[in-house]
């Protein structure tokens, strides 16, 4: 009887064990899904702003003139 009910407490040990793998495992995508939309959104605002400033150096050029003032 004491087997059974052992089997038992590992059974359900077990699958909570599985939905907390599974919900770590959904938490980790969406934060690299996230991480992927921010990147995604960082290189498009450094295109626009290289392509509004007329070149990479004419960016760092006015970056540098924006702090300085």
């Amino acid at each position: 009887m004491k087997t059974t009910t052992q089997n038992k407490t590992r059974a359900i040990a077990n699958e909570n064990t599985q939905a907390i793998v599974e919900l770590h495992k959904v938490g980790a995508t969406v934060v690299g899904i996230t991480s992927l939309l921010i990147g995604g959104w960082a290189v498009a605002c450094m295109t626009a702003g290289v392509i509004a400033s007329g070149g990479p150096l004419a960016l760092a050029t006015e970056y540098i003139k924006a702090i300085v003032g």
